[in-house]
């Protein structure tokens, strides 16, 4: 392979990096309504019979300049990877700000901002919430593996409020804890919570910091718990142990902006 071809291969796996598919008729409708939306292709089924919410969803793909493709139902269903549930249609959506670890890192960290880890999160609702406290507060990245954890899926973007698409989302091919060393490596601190720190998450500068976020019932897995730097708490009142995990995402979020 020559560089030229390095350089043509390299620029569209970025692109390709940066695409999110979204299927099935209704959300695909939703997620073409969300202002602002960059939709870069529309896959229908050919088998698919005239209705309503096809038109809407072809309408507005074509006011948007989107190339429109019809597969037979093999091949949409390598598109979208769910056949049971795709009725049909997927569309491919560009997020600009979705990256890979490796271009996070090469475009520097100087002022990316605090990162949420995600490990282990399974529900989509959780998800989805916290991607749209992410996006809402001040918070650089979020890393999100891709497996042993809830993917981005209809669920996930309607409870995101359509934030999902310009959420600053890092995807990961490989694990979370290589992931964590390699931040760690560029000066990041890996940070987890616990009720047992002398430290309040108040007091925790911003910057350059990884929260780390556990699963819903068993928390932070055993390898990312090893690799915690440092650990902050969130004071808490009454005998509660305990915040729901997109609520502690919402705090960490906003915790230097009110």
């Amino acid at each position: 392979m020559n560089r030229r071809d390095s350089d043509a291969y390299r620029a569209k796996k970025q692109f390709y990096d940066r695409v999110l598919t979204v299927y099935g008729r209704k959300p695909v409708l939703e997620a073409l309504q969300v202002p602002g939306i960059n939709i870069h292709r529309l896959h229908l089924a050919e088998s698919n019979k005239r209705a309503p919410i096809l038109d809407e969803i072809t309408a507005i793909a074509e006011r948007n300049g989107a190339e429109i493709r019809h597969h037979n139902r093999a091949a949409l269903s390598r598109i979208s990877k769910n056949s049971k549930q795709d009725q049909g249609v997927a569309v491919d959506l560009l997020c600009p700000r979705f990256r890979t670890l490796s271009e996070f890192l090469e475009q520097g960290i100087q002022d990316s901002g605090d990162i949420l880890a995600l490990d282990g999160i399974t529900n989509p609702q959780n998800l989805g919430m916290i991607i749209r406290s992410a996006c809402a507060g001040s918070i650089g990245a979020i890393l999100l593996p891709g497996k042993g954890g809830a993917q981005i899926d209809p669920l996930v973007i309607k409870a995101s409020a359509g934030t999902v698409f310009r959420a600053p989302i890092i995807r990961l091919d490989g694990g979370l804890e290589n992931a964590l060393e390699q931040l760690n490596k560029v000066g990041y601190c890996i940070t987890g919570l616990s009720s047992h720190s002398q430290q309040t998450l108040s007091e925790c500068a911003p910057g350059k910091n990884v929260f780390v976020l556990g699963n819903e019932t068993h928390g932070v897995s055993d390898g990312v718990n090893r690799l915690c730097q440092a650990r902050v708490k969130i004071p808490m009142n009454n005998g509660v142990e305990s915040l729901n995990v997109a609520v502690t995402a919402a705090l960490i979020a906003f915790r230097n902006a009110l």
